[in-house]
């Protein structure tokens, strides 16, 4: 898996979404997630009203 350097920022805005057993590795894939559900929607959204 590639490593990645997060700011000190960053990683204090992830330790606030994070509940107490969730990894980083958990969190990230369900931001992902989430964002590509997003996409998703606002991609099907823009063929509806075009």
């Amino acid at each position: 898996m590639p490593q990645v350097e997060l700011s000190e920022e960053t990683i204090e805005r992830l330790d606030a979404l994070r509940t107490e057993d969730e990894s980083y590795e958990e969190l990230v894939s369900e931001l992902i997630s989430i964002y590509e559900a997003e996409g998703l929607t606002l991609a099907r959204g823009g063929d509806e009203s075009a």
